[in-house]
């Protein structure tokens, strides 16, 4: 488990766990059992940019912190 700003450029997983604004993600379509995958992270507190749904969603460091993502190929089907 990382959180999804700790995920690696190119690396995905399933979001398992949400400890910032519910509604702020939910509005972005990052919600429970959603597949992610990161695109960039930009240095210094900047925004990161993931995957989810065929979309790019850009988030701020401090919410992409309170993301839980199961990595791994282990999640199945």
């Amino acid at each position: 488990m990382k959180r999804l700003s700790e995920l690696e450029y190119g690396e995905s997983g399933v979001v398992r766990e949400i400890r910032a604004s519910q509604h702020e993600l939910n509005c972005l379509g990052i919600r429970m059992k959603k597949q992610v995958k990161m695109i960039t992270r930009q240095p210094i507190k900047g925004p990161v940019v993931v995957v989810v749904d065929d979309m790019e969603v850009a988030m701020g460091l401090d919410t992409a912190e309170g993301v839980v993502i199961e990595t791994g190929e282990h999640e199945g089907s």
